[in-house]
């Protein structure tokens, strides 16, 4: 039975390894997978999912504007059998919806692949409807970089390493950028 899936944490848990793993097991399995990435996540170019420990694949890079619907309905019709998204907190809240119509139309299951909250605190837009409506919710699990008891949120760095406390929601922006902390030590320095 199709579902849709949210594999969540904080950065820097292995999402983007997680999901090549589970392409590659649909694939050596002789089973199609469309991998989907939003196009604003472009560390490593546009349409490429890559993980920190060196495994990458091709994506097809999506803009705010695609409706995911109409783009996995055009490559069903080559005999697909799982929709994964990398980065799905940068998605719309209506592209959501629109992948939850994927498997409820076309019996494809999705697994989005995520952070659940920004750098201050505050849920993703996505993340808050992936949460609310998905089939099935799974945290991968992550180390505080402070004092290694599960993280669960991260800060964002300047330039000199120091926490930044307020600004826009979207930085790309990689291990220079972010740090993964557990809620205690996020309170403790951004100062809440």
């Amino acid at each position: 039975m199709a579902s849709l899936y949210f594999y969540f944490s904080s950065m820097d848990s292995g999402k983007s390894t997680y999901l090549l793993q589970s392409a590659h097991n649909y694939e050596s399995a002789g089973k199609r997978v469309l991998l989907l990435t939003p196009g604003v996540d472009d560390r490593f170019g546009q349409g490429m999912v890559t993980s920190r420990i060196g495994l990458k694949k091709e994506a097809l890079a999506i803009s705010g504007e695609d409706n995911l619907y109409d783009a996995v309905s055009n490559e069903h019709n080559n005999k697909l059998s799982c929709v994964m998204i990398d980065e799905s907190q940068f998605l719309t809240p209506e592209q959501i919806w629109q992948l939850s119509d994927v498997v409820d139309k076309l019996k494809l299951p999705v697994l989005c692949f995520g952070l659940r909250t920004d750098a201050f605190g505050e849920a993703f837009p996505a993340s808050r409807v992936l949460l609310s409506i998905a089939d099935e919710l799974c945290e991968l699990k992550s180390i505080c970089k402070v004092c290694e008891k599960k993280a669960s949120m991260q800060v964002r760095l300047d330039r000199e390493g120091k926490i930044v406390k307020s600004g826009t929601q979207v930085q790309i922006g990689g291990n220079d950028s972010y740090l993964s902390v557990c809620r205690k030590h996020y309170k403790e320095l951004i100062g809440r």
